[in-house]
């Protein structure tokens, strides 16, 4: 004897979507509805949360100082997604035409990294990257450098640290859009007198288009929210909107400016995800077509 739940297509579909909507419910609208309500109150004497209307949170961020936060972070953003796909495409280009045995070495090492805590690979870098580390200690060992490179508490060692955080979430992209790419087109391109050059400018990259759209939203967006990175290697002379927001709502305890941050920066995180979405893909297929 069948059940309701199988007689009844709807009620079936409503059981497996339901759990998923309460969750985001949960999860997602409503921490992102109380953050939108708080960013409108005012803070307290002690540092609580007075449910009284005001835009004094938004005003504050025309000052010029939260602008040039602001407009560093999105620079350093822009910086560490171009360097990772600078360094990532050539690298997804030589795992998606390597021996189909070595495939799977090159994607376990691109993988590696995820074995391990983000923090931990942090303190890594930093003891690679610190005026006694390791780096500093070989070049001064070889008379490479008279003095210690200053590599660390700097908007270089936040690009380097997000580099190293973000660089397997562009390769994957790139390499699967490289993969599927059909090698007989770039067969028939070699045949009509195209040089290695050519082929990759006008058939490999405007094909693998997608995959670097997709890396470099998964590149841009989170680093835009990576604050441990910034607070590590960074230290007080870099101050970006991610690490200004932990500040906020832990130092601070002014928790409506902190979350106008928060929604400003959910906007800026919106837009690039909308724009990549509308126009992107349009543009990918107007120039394979």
């Amino acid at each position: 004897m069948k059940s309701k739940t199988s007689k009844n297509p709807i009620l079936k579909y409503l059981t497996t979507i339901i759990p998923a909507i309460l969750w985001m419910l949960a999860f997602f609208v409503l921490p992102l509805f109380l953050i939108i309500v708080v960013s409108f109150c005012t803070r307290g004497d002690v540092g609580n949360v007075v449910y009284q209307f005001t835009l004094s949170n938004y005003t504050r961020l025309l000052n010029p100082l939260y602008i040039d936060i602001f407009a560093n972070s999105i620079i350093i953003a822009l910086y560490t997604t171009l360097l990772c796909l600078l360094f990532g495409y050539p690298f997804a280009f030589i795992i998606a035409n390597s021996n189909k045995k070595l495939k799977p070495l090159f994607l376990l090492l691109v993988m590696l990294p995820f074995w391990t805590n983000s923090l931990v690979r942090t303190y890594a870098m930093i003891v690679l990257l610190r005026t006694e580390g390791i780096i500093n200690t070989v070049l001064l060992h070889f008379g490479l450098i008279n003095a210690p490179l200053h590599l660390m508490y700097n908007n270089t060692a936040v690009m380097i640290g997000m580099l190293y955080m973000m660089f397997p979430f562009m390769i994957l992209p790139l390499y699967t859009s490289i993969e599927k790419l059909d090698k007989r087109i770039l067969d028939a391109a070699s045949d009509l007198g195209a040089g290695p050059v050519k082929r990759f400018l006008k058939i490999t990259l405007p094909l693998t288009k997608g995959g670097i759209l997709s890396g470099s939203l998964l590149v841009f967006v989170p680093t835009l929210g990576l604050f441990f990175i910034t607070d590590l290697m960074g230290g007080s002379k870099v101050v970006l909107m991610s690490n200004l927001i932990k500040n906020q709502f832990l130092t601070a305890r002014d928790w409506p400016f902190g979350s106008a941050i928060s929604v400003i920066l959910i906007i800026v995180m919106v837009a690039v995800i909308f724009y990549n979405s509308k126009f992107g893909g349009k543009k990918e297929k107007k120039e394979v077509l």
